[in-house]
């Protein structure tokens, strides 16, 4: 497609059509691709996804849990106290955006609810890797701060950072039961220091009480990297919880990394399609992250 056709099918057709195309499309070349592969080439995992996949419609999680989580069906309630709404996770209260409608956050947390789900790439805790009463959480892309909310009453402390200033008035109204162990701090980590960047090594300096990271940053996640080298090639104890579906090198990059600085690495169980990532390529399938221990 050359610019000019491309640039009047972006005008011209609405973007609920043209994504509905592109899922279809992608859908058929992942299948043509595998069934074009050798039977021993294509392990267990990937069976199961294309199983799901020849069967139903493309998603960012090609599995039957995907189904759970029925935006509908998400109560959304609104607090007087803070003008915001909320939905209940766990028996407790998870707030949004004030900007955001009923309808937007139905949808946000039914996607939330997916990536933490048991069986989804995308859950950053599991059986054998978890956070306990001691551990100092930093939440490196907080945004709602869904995640540490699961944990907040069985660790030490907790650091959402979060560049938005949009999230916080909702993460002061989710996290204000637990203040006095919560710091919400406005930058983005990056691999600079300035006033809106902190590195990662800057951040340790001056937390050093920081045991567990988890950082899903929208594929910045190399840059947050690169602003860890005295971190990464310490010796401390630490946790990371590392997205690597954004782009597709990353698993590969990022736990060779980790690996070269001692620590142990294991990917999450299963495959995303990240489709909106228009670099997307053979193989198609990525892992959701990778879990690093020190």
């Amino acid at each position: 497609m050359n610019k000019l056709i491309f640039n009047l099918y972006t005008i011209g057709v609405p973007k609920p059509i043209r994504t509905a195309v592109l899922k279809k499309n992608l859908r058929r070349k992942i299948l043509e691709y595998y069934s074009a592969l050798p039977e021993e080439e294509i392990n267990y995992e990937q069976r199961e996804l294309l199983e799901f996949l020849g069967n139903n419609p493309l998603t960012i999680f090609p599995y039957h849990f995907h189904y759970k989580y029925d935006p509908g069906k998400i109560e959304v309630l609104h607090d007087p106290l803070t003008g915001l709404y909320y939905v209940f996770q766990d028996g407790k209260k998870l707030f949004f955006k004030k900007q955001w409608s009923k309808k937007r956050i139905r949808k946000a947390y039914a996607e939330l609810s997916r990536e933490q789900d048991p069986e989804s790439p995308h859950r950053y805790l599991s059986e054998t890797f978890s956070t306990g009463q001691y551990d100092v959480i930093a939440d490196i892309g907080a945004a709602e701060g869904n995640f540490p909310l699961s944990v907040i009453e069985n660790i030490r402390k907790l650091y959402l950072v979060e560049y938005n200033s949009d999230w916080n008035r909702a993460l002061e109204a989710t996290y204000a039961p637990w203040k006095d162990k919560v710091e919400i701090i406005n930058k983005i980590v990056s691999d600079i220091d300035d006033d809106n960047h902190i590195s990662l090594d800057t951040l340790i300096k001056t937390r050093p009480d920081i045991t567990f990271l988890k950082i899903d940053v929208d594929g910045n996640e190399s840059k947050v990297l690169e602003g860890a080298k005295k971190l990464l090639s310490g010796s401390s104890r630490l946790k990371i919880v590392l997205c690597t579906y954004h782009k597709g090198d990353d698993e590969e990059e990022f736990t060779s990394l980790l690996v070269s600085n001692g620590f142990s690495v294991s990917p999450s169980k299963g495959y995303m399609i990240h489709y909106y990532d228009k670099m997307i390529k053979v193989p198609w399938l990525r892992r959701g992250l990778i879990r690093a221990s020190r």
